[in-house]
């Protein structure tokens, strides 16, 4: 079967391994990253950025202060012009809305693209998902168009099933949400002391939501993979990615957790990048999978 003539593209918040990226045949556009006062560049592709995550986390660790930034205009406009002008169609597929202007600037490029291209096709999908969920939305999308789906029929199935990647999050350090206003000083303080941690999840808007919050860590873990266990969808598609900032252990611990709930989930664990890690923290450990509703 020949492969359908489009391209995939995402950015570097998708949090997919670099086996991954290049088994699919997706490109993805490096975002920039900041540790203090130096910038950096980070890609899961190592030739493609400067910072890697193991190196990110470290100087978290060191109590470094991380930041981010959207990505050039520029750069868009390159990635997608180097598409169109060798005759492929373009689809590409945000980090979520709710949480960044990234898929708009993207959006305003591509359409501006198209007027100069008007025989190429172009689409885009805001993925109100982010972090490996966006990843596994991106994955899901790069197989079926290497089954052979068609680009119009696949931006259409995506419109229709985003809103079934289910987002489950917790996070160790509460430091890390108060710096992004999601909950406050005090809070912070409060529940750091009583070993609070929350259970977030990513809304239908695309929106990081605190839902429930868990005494200890183990809890908060357990909570999780209930969630899952109570929507999950194994009927349209086993595959599970837990994402996690540093914490392979407690990455295998969930792994554990969800497989005693739900024994056909076909599981990877990946870490979670420095664009998400510089707003969420070490420790910060995600489960994803499709579900009947997030």
């Amino acid at each position: 079967m020949d492969k359908p003539n489009y391209v995939i593209i995402s950015e570097a918040t998708s949090d997919l391994t670099p086996e991954l990226i290049q088994q699919m045949d997706v490109h993805i556009i490096p975002m920039p990253v900041g540790v203090e006062e130096e910038a950096y560049l980070y890609s899961p592709l190592s030739e493609d950025g400067n910072i890697d995550t193991e190196t990110f986390y470290a100087m978290q660790k060191e109590g470094k202060h991380t930041h981010t930034s959207q990505i050039n205009g520029l750069v868009y406009q390159e990635v997608f012009a180097k598409y169109l002008q060798a005759g492929q169609d373009i689809l590409y597929i945000g980090f979520s809305s709710g949480l960044s202007n990234t898929v708009i600037a993207g959006a305003n490029c591509l359409k501006e693209l198209a007027q100069q291209f008007p025989q190429r096709r172009v689409f885009c999908v805001d993925s109100l998902s982010a972090s490996v969920g966006e990843g596994l939305l991106l994955y899901t999308a790069a197989k079926k168009r290497l089954s052979g789906m068609d680009i119009e029929s696949l931006y259409t199935w995506l419109e229709e099933n985003k809103l079934h990647f289910c987002h489950w999050f917790t996070v160790d350090d509460l430091a890390y949400l108060r710096r992004g206003g999601r909950i406050s000083a005090a809070s912070a303080t409060l529940g750091t002391m009583i070993q609070i941690k929350p259970v977030l999840h990513v809304d239908n808007e695309g929106h990081l939501i605190n839902v429930a919050k868990a005494h200890g860590r183990k809890k908060a873990l357990t909570a999780i993979a209930d969630a899952m266990q109570k929507t999950w969808l194994p009927e349209e598609d086993t595959t599970v990615f837990i994402g996690h900032g540093a914490c392979l252990d407690d990455a295998e611990t969930l792994r554990q957790m969800v497989l005693q709930r739900c024994p056909q989930a076909e599981i990877s664990i990946m870490p979670i990048g420095p664009i998400i890690g510089a707003h969420s923290g070490v420790g910060t450990l995600a489960l994803f999978f499709y579900g009947s509703e997030r």
